[in-house]
């Protein structure tokens, strides 16, 4: 199926409490890398109080406690909702504090659980030492295999039942600094603790979440014609110093 006049539909979540380290670049990333190949899209920003309404794809950013507190209240009033959206073939990626909230719960060092909506079988505990600075892990479902991004966390992130790592810890810490996993799927749902905008240092990730949300929509595999992401390639390969 050619990809010119196909359309998915994306939205935004709370995107005025969580949006650190640049996560707004994610959807722009997404919404540009459909617009270079003809895919239209609808897009759709959810504020506090909003209905939210089904969608092929589902963004969620990272903040500070304080927010994260106020979007948990309001992910718990829809979580129903977006179970069965996850049920039925809808793509979602959460970074940090939004991938926190995708599993059953986050416990805070000296304040009240912060329930999840329970898309993934993870949790979360707070940790006494904060993560903070480069990552680089290996996927086993991707081309190039590798993600890179910038973690600042203190969360500690557990993985149980169906659930499966992101990717695996090369560098750096990820869910844990302990059994060298990195981020969460299960499903069409994907987590990750990857800063920096994540997806347009990893373009290979961002059409792949791309052919998922069309999938959910018309039902059938669309490959995605490709694009230069040469500069791209050659720093997850480690070749931009030979290039250059």
């Amino acid at each position: 199926m050619e990809t010119e006049n196909l359309k998915i539909s994306i939205a935004h979540l709370y995107p005025e409490l969580l949006n650190l380290y640049g996560d707004i670049g994610n959807v722009i990333t997404l919404k540009k890398r459909c617009e270079w190949r003809g895919i239209n899209v609808d897009f759709e920003e959810i504020h506090y109080g909003d209905k939210i309404t089904e969608h092929d794809l589902y963004f969620i950013g990272g903040g500070q406690d304080k927010q994260q507190e106020d979007v948990a209240e309001e992910l718990f009033k829809n979580k129903w909702f977006l179970m069965s959206e996850r049920d039925k073939g809808a793509v979602f990626l959460g970074i940090c504090g939004g991938y926190q909230l995708f599993g059953h719960y986050y416990q805070p060092h000296d304040k009240e659980k912060l329930k999840g909506i329970s898309l993934m079988d993870a949790y979360t505990v707070a940790g006494n030492k904060r993560f903070i600075g480069n990552v680089t892990a290996k996927t086993d479902f991707l081309e190039p295999q590798t993600l890179v991004g910038f973690e600042n966390h203190s969360g500690l992130t557990y993985l149980e039942g169906d659930t499966k790592p992101l990717a695996i810890i090369e560098t750096g810490n990820g869910n844990n600094g302990k059994d060298k996993t990195e981020g969460g799927r299960y499903k069409n749902v994907f987590g990750t603790y990857l800063h920096g905008s994540f997806l347009p240092k990893n373009p290979q990730f961002a059409d792949y979440l791309i052919e998922l949300a069309l999938e959910k929509r018309y039902g059938e595999k669309i490959k995605l014609p490709k694009l230069n992401d040469e500069i791209e390639n050659l720093t997850h390969s480690g070749l931009e110093n030979k290039r250059y």
